[in-house]
Order: C-alpha cells, then structure tokens, then sequence
C-alpha cells in the first residue's frame, strides 16, 4: 500500500509497525499521541516543520525494500 500524506498517522503505523522508526528519525515524536489518532500526515508534518513529501518518499521506500 503506498503511504500518502493525507493518511491518518495511526493508520500508517497500522499498515508497519517497521515504519516507527522512521518517523521518530525524522522528528516526529507524536506516535502515541492521541494526535495521531485523527492527524493527517501532512498535518503532523506541517506542526513538527517536517517536509510532508521529504517523509512520504521516506516511508514509501522503506515499503518498497521490503
């Protein structure tokens, strides 16, 4: 399943646990945050001064490797 940044943060754990790491390296500290639960990608990336397609290319790859 290809990540997108208007995914719900949850749910791209959902589909990876693996991906955590990947978003904690990146800054974004939110994983259990009850943020997470309802906050877009984008969203997250936009309040942390994340590059949102930076991160998405990111999490893609690391999908792709597998």
């Amino acid at each position: 399943m290809k990540i997108t940044k208007d995914m719900i943060i949850a749910d791209i754990i959902a589909i990876d646990q693996n991906l955590i790491p990947i978003l904690l390296d990146t800054g974004m500290h939110c994983i259990g945050c009850p943020s997470a639960q309802g906050e877009s990608l984008e969203e997250a990336c936009m309040v942390h001064g994340i590059d949102v397609d930076e991160l998405v290319a990111k999490l893609n790859a690391f999908e792709e490797a597998k």
